[in-house]
């Protein structure tokens, strides 16, 4: 044990940190976080850390390099506060697409992303379904990978869907999905998916039997829902009885949620991983799952020196 629980927040989502503390029978450590009046961002931890376990709760999600900025100044401060471990719980981890070089001359922005979080301070990172598992490995320092799986299992279980397939949207997302459709006796289905050039795909065809079922489309997040939509409406074209979404993320920008409203979908499950803003929270086909609990757990096993992967078993 490393000390005194502590968590703090930056202004990502504060509302999932307040759940996290709740879970845990902890309060939200004070911090001002801020901006001076050009932008640049203002820190100060208002209160003792000094030999603290401390776990700092920021999502970077828009504005995108606000959050990661307020990130690495939080664990800056932390760090010069003698805090005695320092753990970045992130649980949307931002630039994860950039992964690779996919194209000539182009960075590897999730790698770099990763160094600025190891440089600041951390000591010790907690996230969840990373858009590519290997980002873990971009870290040298240890990453705890969550899965909403849990979650959404939980969900769809009660929901007692009869005749469901789970449907990968891509190739790389087969994984995900049939581990997702073995916990429920479900069939597994896969579109085959082109893309055309950053945000738009284009639906090429549908491998599996998904005529006569409930479909639930699966992936790690849904940003325009040009996927997303697309392949619901590639599901119904080959006589799916419905179709349902289930993503983790709920990244929402551009013309999403118009998109959400106008498609066949009959409701998208997301997490609070990113909280929902403005017309986001009264869109009828949005369902929002809190990962608190699951994320709180882990923060406590990492705590008390317990096996976190055992979440999963």
């Amino acid at each position: 044990m490393s000390g005194e629980l502590q968590v703090f927040s930056g202004n990502a989502n504060p509302a999932l940190a307040h759940e996290i503390c709740a879970y845990l029978g902890t309060r939200l450590g004070e911090a001002t976080v801020g901006s001076f009046s050009d932008g640049e961002i203002r820190v100060k931890i208002e209160e003792n850390v000094r030999g603290g376990d401390v776990f700092v709760v920021q999502s970077s999600c828009q504005p995108v390099n606000d959050s990661l900025m307020e990130l690495l100044i939080i664990i800056d401060a932390l760090k010069r506060s003698s805090a005695k471990r320092i753990t970045a719980v992130i649980p949307y981890f931002g630039y994860a697409r950039q992964d690779r070089k996919d194209q000539p001359r182009v960075p590897i922005s999730a790698k770099l992303v990763a160094d600025l979080i190891s440089t600041a301070g951390t000591d010790r990172v907690l996230t969840m379904d990373l858009h590519a598992g290997q980002i873990q490995g971009f870290f040298n320092l240890p990453v705890d990978h969550l899965y909403a799986l849990p979650v959404l299992l939980e969900y769809i279980t009660k929901k007692k869907v009869s005749d469901l397939v789970v449907v990968s949207p891509d190739a790389g997302g087969v994984e995900r999905a049939r581990a997702f459709a073995k916990r429920l006796e479900a069939s597994l289905a896969i579109i085959d998916k082109r893309r055309e050039g950053p945000n738009q795909t284009a639906i090429m065809n549908i491998i599996g039997d998904v005529a006569g079922k409930s479909a639930l489309l699966l992936d790690d997040m849904i940003d325009t829902a040009g996927t997303i939509v697309k392949g619901a409406q590639a599901c119904m074209d080959r006589g799916a009885r419905e179709v349902w979404t289930a993503c983790t993320h709920a990244v929402l920008t551009g013309p999403a949620l118009e998109r959400i409203q106008q498609s066949c979908l009959k409701q998208v499950i997301v997490t609070n991983s990113i909280p929902l803003r403005g017309k986001e929270l009264i869109c009828p086909k949005l369902h929002q799952l809190s990962v608190a609990p699951l994320l709180g757990e882990a923060i406590r096993r990492i705590h008390e020196d317990e096996s976190v992967s055992s979440l999963f078993a």
